[in-house]
């Protein structure tokens, strides 16, 4: 199933990694960490990279198709840092739902605006804005806008 997907890239710029799970990995109790799926025996990480864009349709589709033909043996979660743009229902199954109501309750707590969304985001709850939050957000953003700018905001 892997190596007849993975030898049938049309692109020399992919690749597909498979990475073995379980040892130490496997020991630790998955509710100790945000990691998911500590019961894996392996991760699959798909890689569709090509250098002509009139070629992604087809780049795109040879990498659904290949995920679509591990579904069967898959745990149903995915690695985080193995995400795109998939998501929320993929972020959730990266680390299950406990886990990830509890990183929303993180989130919340320290990062109640989500000025960290660039990410494979997990959103903040609904909650009621306080008006001290919406003055923390405007600095931030500014300090983190002035930074990426490389001092061009200077004043």
């Amino acid at each position: 199933m892997i190596l007849p997907h993975a030898w049938s890239t049309r692109s020399p710029l992919s690749c597909t990694v498979v990475s073995h799970l379980g040892g130490a990995l496997s020991r630790v109790d998955r509710d100790e960490t945000a990691f998911g799926d500590r019961d894996g025996l392996c991760s699959i990480n798909i890689n569709a990279v090509w250098s002509d864009p009139l070629e992604s349709d087809e780049h795109i589709r040879w990498t659904h198709e290949f995920f679509a033909s591990t579904e069967p043996f898959s745990t149903g979660g995915v690695y985080v840092n193995f995400l795109g743009n998939e998501g929320e229902k993929r972020v959730r199954a990266a680390y299950g739902e406990a886990k990830y109501k509890r990183l929303t309750a993180l989130k919340n707590k320290y990062d109640p605006t989500n000025l960290f969304s660039l990410n494979q985001n997990i959103k903040p709850g609904k909650r009621k804005r306080k008006g001290a939050d919406c003055i923390l957000m405007l600095i931030l953003y500014i300090s983190y806008k002035r930074k990426k700018l490389g001092g061009a905001l200077d004043w």
